[in-house]
């Protein structure tokens, strides 16, 4: 499993370059985006702190946000896991009350704080969580107040704009600095039902937001839409539906994690969830498109230019938990851009930037058939030929997770008495209760870099 891991290593090593020419990073020793850069690399130059001198770090100071909540007192338990951004000598991070600090690095003293006072008390199916911020320079915009912005999409659906010196909304965005994410968006019934949890993008004069859906809730959950708001005004500039075809009632298939950017090829690169209800299919047919899919869209029209689907007809909750990485592939005679994408399955999908197809090869094998009365799996899934899978393929019933030997023995039982056939996608068919008794193997949590890449934390 080791050289299966270093061989992944290998691979995304020389990638560190996400755009093929221009730095999408910003200014040297900035992480002004979630994940590093508009492609989500996670790689930073800065090479001052290195392995020869990192032992001798000290803790420099310490932030207590106080928002914090253990469920007790009729508020949902929080969870803290914002990736902060830094700009220009700023640190600007979210809190699991979707509260937004801006810090000093050097010193962790607050600049300013802003509360969108959610409701503490509401039912979130995320629980209280925000994952993080995000900033955009106005390149035509005057000095003065809001010609940089961060942007904060919250738990209860709302988009604000704030100025990034100060924290006041930008009065000129949407309605006083906000925009209510619920307005056009179909099958909402409940509070708490459709979320904001992870940072908008932001690519030109736009800023991209997607959705966290409760996915398993019904058949007709609410639409999962990803749509694209003028960066000044609010305005919305374009929408795409990921749920394709005559799929209705089904909703969801939406993007709650990272979205990344290419503004050289101006292209918008989705990792998109499951079709709803995530774990029964009887109701929506067929594979699915685009769920379960990394898509890639044109940012000036919001266009569908290509999809690849990672998962056909998802009976297992395998959304795509991963923001996709932009890299460059080098190869004699150049450099190819790509686009790199994991998966619940443990597989990474190496993908040609411009047109989707797969770099290493992918090929759809036969899986096990459905038994669930009314169910029609899909007949084959794809599979990466390159690079390796991450996690394993197979599991057994030796493999029943327990605390002690006590508990593997009595959990032993159950994978006996239920079908299992592995064959890669892990399948377990119209048999979910599996999974009470194989936490941690059958359903590993996010691709290669997690579903939300390191976490910083607070009290």
């Amino acid at each position: 499993m080791r050289m299966l891991a270093l061989a992944a290593i290998s691979l995304l090593s020389v990638m560190s370059n996400p755009s093929g020419g221009e730095e999408l990073n910003g200014a040297a020793g900035d992480w002004a985006f979630y994940g590093g850069d508009a492609g989500g690399s996670r790689y930073s130059r800065l090479d001052e702190i290195n392995k020869t001198n990192v032992v001798e770090l000290k803790q420099a100071w310490e932030l207590h946000t106080g928002d914090v909540s253990d469920g007790s007192d009729g508020r949902p338990k929080s969870e803290f896991e914002t990736t902060p951004i830094v700009v220009a000598g700023t640190m600007f991070l979210s809190t699991p009350f979707n509260r937004v600090l801006a810090v000093d690095p050097e010193t962790g003293k607050e600049k300013w704080t802003f509360d969108p006072r959610i409701d503490l008390h509401a039912h979130y199916s995320e629980g209280l969580v925000n994952r993080g911020v995000t900033f955009w320079s106005d390149p035509d915009g005057a000095d003065g107040a809001c010609r940089q912005r961060i942007f904060l999409a919250t738990i209860d659906a709302r988009l604000f704009a704030l100025d990034a010196s100060t924290g006041h909304p930008c009065s000129e965005f949407g309605v006083g600095g906000q925009i209510d994410l619920k307005a056009g968006v179909s099958n909402i019934k409940r509070s708490g039902e459709y979320e904001e949890t992870s940072a908008p993008a932001v690519i030109d004069d736009l800023v991209i937001v997607g959705s966290s859906i409760a996915d398993n809730d019904r058949v007709d959950s609410p639409d999962g839409a990803v749509r694209a708001f003028d960066a000044r005004t609010g305005n919305l500039r374009w929408s795409w539906r990921p749920i394709q075809g005559n799929l209705a009632p089904t909703g969801a298939g939406n993007v709650w994690s990272a979205i990344s950017v290419d503004p050289q090829l101006g292209m918008v690169f989705l990792p998109t969830g499951s079709a709803s209800p995530d774990y029964h299919g009887f109701r929506r047919p067929g594979d699915n498109k685009w769920a379960n899919s990394v898509v890639a869209l044109s940012a000036r029209t919001g266009e569908l230019l290509w999809g690849f689907q990672l998962v056909h007809h998802d009976l297992w909750d395998y959304d795509t938990a991963a923001q996709p990485v932009l890299g460059v592939l080098g190869r004699e005679g150049g450099g190819t851009p790509v686009v790199i994408q994991g998966n619940k399955t443990g597989n990474l999908f190496v993908l040609n930037r411009q047109t989707g197809k797969p770099i290493f090869g992918v090929e759809e094998r036969p899986v096990p058939r459905s038994d669930a009365e009314g169910e029609e799996a899909s007949p084959t899934q794809p599979f990466p030929l390159l690079p390796p899978p991450l996690g394993a393929q197979q599991l057994t019933a030796n493999e029943a997770w327990g605390i002690n030997a006590d508990e593997r023995e009595a959990c032993h039982p159950v994978p006996v008495a239920r079908r299992h056939e592995g064959d890669g996608i892990q399948s377990l068919i119209g048999e979910q209760v599996q999974r009470v008794a194989l936490v941690g193997h059958l359903l590993p949590e996010g691709g290669p870099a997690g579903a939300h890449g390191p976490r910083m934390h607070a009290t």
